[in-house]
């Protein structure tokens, strides 16, 4: 929360206040050193790079094979797509529909809203639906788990290599080019900075 340039620790509740940062500066709080926020040049166009650059590479993790399995002459192949499925057909629809959620459609509905969000405060535009889209992915951001499920793919090629033969699909590399972009593009939407943006646009 900002009061007049201060703004509130998310960890202690301290005040400080971020009036005086310049450019490239970041803000600690000064009583449990937390990060506060920091002035990144043209951090909307950024922004939009990383979220525009994530679209694609997930649809493109979508159209492609994501995983190849051979052992004993049988082989089996798996899409991203079909990930939830088959967690459905081992009798699991509740983890079947948590999967399709967290690792597809949250990230796809965050990074439209990045995009609602992101192009007006780039252009320096108010509009009406900043404020909603701004809580929104301050809401839903914790819920995504594309990092998580990239890293628990490869652990689990690690246990199965002896197993199977694995051969990576162009999918697999597309929605790990997706994680990257997609923790990158949140990662640089500054909470403070964004609410001063709408805040100085909206009383211009």
């Amino acid at each position: 929360m900002a009061i007049n340039g201060e703004i509130a620790c998310h960890s202690c509740d301290q005040l400080a206040s971020v009036a005086s940062l310049k450019a490239g500066e970041s803000a600690y709080c000064p009583r449990c050193g937390h990060f506060l926020t920091r002035i990144v040049p043209d951090t909307y166009g950024r922004i939009l790079s990383y979220t525009i650059a994530g679209i694609i590479l997930l649809i493109m993790a979508n159209s492609y094979t994501f995983l190849s399995f051979s052992s004993t002459g049988l082989e089996s192949v798996i899409t991203l797509r079909q990930t939830p499925g088959a967690v459905w057909e081992y009798g699991m629809p509740a983890v079947a529909i948590m999967v399709a959620a967290f690792i597809i459609i949250i990230p796809a509905f965050i990074l439209v809203l990045l995009l609602l969000l992101c192009i007006p405060l780039h252009a320096g535009q108010y509009q009406p639906w900043l404020i909603p889209v701004a809580k929104m992915i301050f809401l839903t951001q914790n819920w995504s788990m594309v990092e998580v499920f990239i890293i628990g793919v490869i652990v689990s090629l690690v246990k199965i290599a002896d197993m199977a033969t694995v051969e990576l699909g162009i999918s697999f590399w597309a929605y790990a080019g997706f994680s990257i972009c997609f923790t990158l593009a949140i990662s640089s939407l500054d909470r403070y900075q964004c609410w001063e943006q709408i805040e100085a646009l909206q009383t211009s």
